[in-house]
């Protein structure tokens, strides 16, 4: 009795194994759709894609084969944007402290914050609405230059959600209101030459279990893990550009305002920059170069540019489609703007999303119309192949308090 009971459970997971497999490899097409990619392919009309098991595997078949069709009707679909530099999932209320898990005092070169990560936060459905499928958290502050470890998170909302760990090491440097800048870079640079030193002797017995910090340091001196930096001053920034020559660093500059005093040489050094396309007046003066047009300007002296929402991100996110419209009203190119809120991210973080191209992750938007116009809105949204809703907790509350009912304002009737 045992024996057959024990087949007869077995019999049961493999039938659920294999229905879970049926429902995970269910396919989905978009036909007659106008097709952005954001890759060496450019725009393609009407055009159809494939999405299986929450990969894109096909690009204008020659027949379109799919458990489910959905004809665009010749409206426009891009890659999902990826959001960066930011704390969504990490705040909820800037006000309130407890809502707060994006930095620490204390925090160091191994300080995860992933660890902190909401999915359900009421802020993620709202960056859907804007676009956003994936996005790079960033920690902030703390007494050391290094803020911590970004990761990356698909935003469906779901805590078994994609997470890609340890995506880059986020240091802060520049102007202080004590102390001096050059110590700061001192300090990094000291740690690099350390860890260098640290990795070229051979290893004894006790250091059998390398640190966190000496796995992350590892990744950054081999060029696996980007070090991004938080800097704006021109000084500076060649400064760094040095520091990356000497250890062969894989170096992102974040803000720098300043670049484009020394756009050559940061597209010389190939060197990523992500700014906000809103700057136009300086916050300090280390970024008395803040304009509207910087985007546009290191876009034409061949600078991969990155687009971040600036000021308090978290919330804003949303608004990363906006701020890329305004990059392209002053001088970049649509192209462009696209690859800076796509495969620009998902080169610099190594994310396998970003683009419209066999093989990448599903997450594809279907556009009302042009997605940096402000009257368009988000048709469909597919995170992994699966599609997503765009209800955020603002039109919940629009809906609450705009139903005619016989119950009181903002309340409805249940029967």
């Amino acid at each position: 009795m045992k024996n057959l009971s024990r087949s007869f459970s077995l019999s049961l997971v493999a039938a659920g194994l294999l229905a879970s497999g049926a429902v995970s490899a269910q396919s989905l097409a978009i036909i007659n759709a106008t097709l952005h990619t954001s890759s060496d392919q450019g725009v393609l009309e009407a055009a159809s894609i494939v999405m299986t098991d929450g990969k894109i595997t096909a690009i204008n078949p020659t027949e379109v084969k799919a458990d489910k069709v959905i004809d665009a009707k010749g409206q426009i679909v891009t890659p999902g944007f990826i959001a960066s530099i930011n704390q969504l999932g990490l705040v909820e209320v800037s006000a309130v402290a407890g809502s707060r898990d994006a930095g620490e005092d204390k925090a160091g070169i191994d300080f995860d914050v992933s660890l902190a990560y909401n999915a359900h936060s009421s802020l993620v459905p709202y960056a859907r609405k804007g676009g956003v499928t994936r996005d790079v958290i960033t920690p902030h502050g703390g007494d050391s230059i290094f803020s911590g470890l970004a990761s990356v998170v698909d935003l469906s909302g779901s805590f078994d959600s994609d997470m890609q760990k340890q995506a880059a090491l986020i240091v802060y440097l520049g102007e202080r209101s004590k102390g001096s800048r050059a110590f700061t870079l001192q300090t990094l640079i000291n740690k690099l030459d350390e860890h260098k030193t640290k990795a070229g002797k051979k290893a004894k017995k006790d250091d059998d279990k390398p640190s966190t910090e000496d796995k992350v340091m590892a990744k950054v001196l081999t060029g696996e893990m980007p070090l991004v930096v938080g800097v704006s001053r021109a000084a500076d920034i060649i400064e760094l550009i040095k520091v990356k020559e000497q250890f062969g660093i894989n170096l992102v500059l974040n803000g720098a305002q300043d670049a484009v005093v020394v756009k050559e040489r940061v597209a010389k050094a190939n060197i990523p920059v992500i700014v906000s396309a809103m700057d136009s007046l300086p916050g300090s003066f280390d970024s008395l170069h803040a304009s509207l047009d910087n985007a546009s300007v290191l876009e034409k002296a061949g600078v991969k540019v990155l687009l971040t929402v600036g000021g308090d991100a978290s919330h804003n996110i949303y608004q990363l489609r906006f701020d890329a419209g305004n990059a392209v009203s002053y001088g970049m190119s649509q192209e462009g703007a696209l690859k800076a809120v796509t495969s620009n991210v998902a080169d610099v973080f190594g994310i396998n999303a970003g683009s419209l191209e066999v093989g990448k992750a599903a997450d594809v938007v279907i556009w009302s119309n042009d997605p940096f116009e402000l009257s368009s809105h988000v048709s469909k949204m597919f995170i992994n192949g699966v599609e997503v809703s765009t209800q955020s907790r603002q039109d919940k509350l629009r809906d609450r308090y705009t139903t005619d009912s016989k119950m009181p304002r903002a309340y409805t009737n249940p029967q």
